[in-house]
């Protein structure tokens, strides 16, 4: 950890002049989702490079990394003649797969809502839904759903005060990724901040890939998707056989 601290001071010296801006670092810049995959922790750390002496305005610092994102239909169901039927659809537009945000102090106090719509930070923002359809009540609530099932999940995380700040100049934090990553780049973007007002951004990726038998499948299964189904068909009767014959031999015993 002191040396990645020590190599981004390195690089500060020698980068081009401005009022403040961020120098980051990755503990890893790219994740291999195996069969053994059983989730991953990133450490991201960095400096403020400045020109000038430190304002007296409180700096604040947002970290936030947003998976490969995906169009959704979300359904509303509702118990009608003893059975639940789907009643309404709103479409979801723009959906993270994952997304995580970490700040180094309240989010109130280290970004303003004007500066969290221009960029899209907080995790309401980071999902957009098309227009929804005029006999649908309260539209917000489809969206809402998505964020509290992926919030409980684990897939949407938001910290507020998880990034340390140590002397206005360096600062570190760490994300944790579940198991169920989508495979693509996760886009790592850090924010800057005075009095709420985003002042340097750096952004920059996260590869993450399936490898081994993990890869091999995943490449079976959509690009020849009918031997793909039939070797699951057949495992699904081989292991059904299976599953027969030690019964049949175990009431033999």
């Amino acid at each position: 950890m002191m040396r990645g601290l020590i190599a981004v001071l390195l690089v500060l010296a020698a980068l081009p002049g401005r009022a403040e801006e961020v120098v980051l670092g990755l503990s890893r810049n790219s994740i291999s989702i195996d069969t053994t995959f059983d989730g991953s922790e990133i450490l991201l750390f960095g400096a403020i490079k400045r020109e000038e002496a430190i304002p007296a305005d409180e700096l604040g610092v947002v970290v936030a990394i947003a998976g490969p994102s995906q169009p959704l239909d979300v359904r509303r169901k509702e118990r009608r003649f003893g059975i639940w039927v789907n009643v309404d659809a709103v479409e979801v537009d723009v959906a993270p797969s994952f997304y995580a945000v970490a700040t180094s102090g309240p989010w109130t106090d280290v970004l303003s809502q004007v500066e969290d719509l221009r960029h899209k930070i907080s995790i309401p923002r980071a999902i957009r839904s098309v227009g929804a359809p005029g006999s649908v009540r309260d539209a917000q609530s489809f969206t809402d759903a998505v964020i509290r099932i992926r919030e409980h999940s684990g897939a949407y995380q938001m910290r507020e005060g998880a990034v340390e700040l140590t002397q206005q100049t360096l600062f570190q934090t760490s994300i944790d990724l579940p198991s169920n990553l989508t495979e693509g780049d996760y886009v790592t973007r850090i924010f800057l901040t005075r009095r709420g007002e985003v002042v340097s951004k750096y952004e920059t990726t996260i590869d993450v890939r399936k490898v081994g038998l993990e890869r091999w499948l995943h490449t079976l299964a959509h690009q020849q998707a009918v031997i793909y189904g039939l070797m699951a068909l057949a495992i699904a009767i081989i292991a059904g056989w299976g599953a027969s014959a030690l019964f049949r031999v175990l009431r033999r015993g």
